[in-house]
């Protein structure tokens, strides 16, 4: 008899939430398009490939074999010849006004050389204001420099190009190295990505989305309403989080097909491994969103709480860059954050297979952060309540 006058209650709080949320159109579209804008968008635009980059070259060599060389750097789609210049100092000019982003100088005996069989050094001058960007073009340079070097070979011509650099490299052999890419043949970055961005919006979704609706409930009295029903605190909660939690998990089914069909993201593991801790990372966000909610007194100071929150999580989650590219001091704190342990479950289990075997750890500290979260968050909610 009480345990269905228990669950009477429930089902009438639970109908009573989703009939709130139905209502609320916007909050239905806070969760249906801005997660798909923002894997699109994110996934795309934070490539690190870099092309098109403006090329200036500095021909003093004139000849045909010059030619070819900076025709091969522009075959590559990195490069983008803009112009053509007199010296080195126009060309650095150049540079430095924006003109080009770097800039090749052919000496004047560099088909001479190649003839006779000898090393030509070629200059190669980029814009390192980016240092990610110049490093990354540098090693286009070398792999297009590789590349014209085999050609070489093949028509009988010996030559090569050198590094200027402050060393003495041997002479005595050669290493060649076989490149073998793991999981990701196609060296596809946005892969990499839309994994730790999947977690993110988890995450940030989840606590904007439980501050308001609690907020809101709190701006228009409907909490002391519920404290004259005969449910109890536990009820309560229950009602609360359900329902947000349903639809959170819809917009996280949603986010996994638009990673399977916008970014041909492989999914090679167990996708209920996947959904497990897109649960915890869904409970956390919501936990999140609560106890900020507790400790605001508008929909406008919770929402300015969360930007003093989720920045620190977003940084130190390694989701958009590898943890190893973190400050050594730095690195011991992503142990603590729940995006990082499900952005590792999402690429380990979707690109690699791995199992529970091997993502233990990662469920573990994903589990003991949400059980915290989830207990501050009805600590603090039961003391709004009395």
């Amino acid at each position: 008899m009480l345990g269905n006058l228990i669950n009477r209650r429930l089902r009438a709080l639970l109908r009573k939430e989703f009939a709130q949320i139905r209502r609320d159109r916007r909050l239905a579209t806070s969760l249906v398009l801005p997660p798909t804008l923002q894997l699109l968008l994110l996934g795309s635009a934070l490539s690190t490939n870099v092309a098109n980059l403006k090329l200036g070259a500095v021909d003093d060599s004139r000849t045909p074999e010059s030619r070819e060389l900076i025709a091969v750097l522009s075959e590559s789609k990195s490069f983008r010849v803009v112009g053509y210049y007199g010296s080195v100092d126009q060309l650095g000019d150049a540079i430095s006004r924006g003109k080009a982003d770097a800039g090749v100088v052919v000496p004047y005996d560099f088909a001479r050389s190649l003839q006779r069989g000898r090393h030509s050094t070629v200059q190669f001058l980029l814009n390192a204001m980016n240092a990610n960007t110049a490093a990354i073009a540098q090693g286009y340079a070398e792999g297009v420099i590789q590349s014209y070097n085999a050609g070489l070979r093949s028509q009988g011509l010996h030559a090569s190009f050198e590094t200027v650099a402050p060393q003495n490299p041997s002479r005595r052999g050669m290493v060649q190295l076989y490149p073998a890419f793991l999981y990701n043949p196609g060296l596809k970055d946005s892969w990499f990505i839309v994994t730790g961005v999947f977690g993110l919006l988890l995450i940030l979704n989840s606590s904007l989305v439980a501050a308001a609706a609690m907020v809101r409930e709190r701006e228009a009295g409907t909490i002391e309403q519920l404290l004259m029903s005969p449910a109890t605190t536990s009820e309560i909660i229950i009602a609360k989080i359900a329902p947000l939690f349903v639809l959170l998990f819809l917009m996280a089914l949603l986010a996994l097909a638009v990673m399977k069909l916008a970014f041909g993201v492989p999914f090679h593991g167990n996708l209920p491994l996947v959904l497990s801790g897109a649960a915890l990372c869904i409970l956390s966000g919501i936990s999140l969103g609560t106890v900020n909610a507790t400790f605001s007194k508008s929909a406008q100071q919770a929402q300015l709480t969360v930007f003093f929150i989720n920045p620190p999580l977003n940084s130190t989650a390694g989701a958009l860059n590898p943890v190893e590219a973190m400050p050594a001091w730095l690195q011991p704190f992503t142990v603590l954050n729940p995006i990082h342990h499900f952005a590792t479950i999402a690429r380990a289990s979707l690109l690699k297979d791995s199992g529970f075997a091997q993502l233990w750890p990662n469920f573990l500290g994903l589990f003991g952060f949400t059980l915290v979260l989830v207990s501050l968050s009805i600590w603090r909610f039961r003391k709004q309540l009395s």
